[in-house]
């Protein structure tokens, strides 16, 4: 059984932290940082601590799912499904109609993920990370 999916606090920031420097090649901790308090959305799965995060920012109608991170030793537990659902749940809510998400081409794991819940392959994005391209996908909500 999963814990829920909350909205972060800023008393989480510290094990996001751990999480997203430990997970992410090339994590984003300004926008973190940012995100605790919002406007970014900022979900944890917390069991009870944080176990992984799902961070997103919106415009008027596209969502961009900036960093989903499950913890080592968390994942394969439908964590990173139960953050995505609740993500695309939230957003639907605002009037979010598209939701995208930048991957590592060399990345098959994410992508498999991705592809699993809905997203398909817009635009492949040459140099965008240091060390390999990138993929940009999309899905409607």
């Amino acid at each position: 059984m999963t814990a829920p999916v909350r909205r972060a606090r800023p008393d989480d920031l510290p094990r996001l932290r751990a999480i997203q420097t430990v997970v992410l090649a090339e994590p984003w901790p300004e926008l973190l940082s940012v995100a605790v308090d919002g406007p970014p959305v900022c979900l944890v799965h917390a069991d009870p601590e944080p176990t992984g995060y799902a961070l997103a920012v919106a415009d008027d109608d596209a969502g961009y799912l900036a960093e989903l991170a499950v913890a080592e030793g968390h994942r394969g537990e439908g964590q990173g499904s139960a953050l995505l659902a609740a993500l695309v749940a939230e957003l639907r809510e605002r009037g979010i109609s598209r939701l995208r998400v930048t991957v590592r081409e060399v990345d098959d794991r994410a992508l498999s993920f991705y592809r699993e819940h809905g997203f398909v392959d817009r635009d492949r994005l040459p140099d965008h990370y240091e060390d390999c391209d990138g993929l940009l996908l999309a899905r409607d909500l």
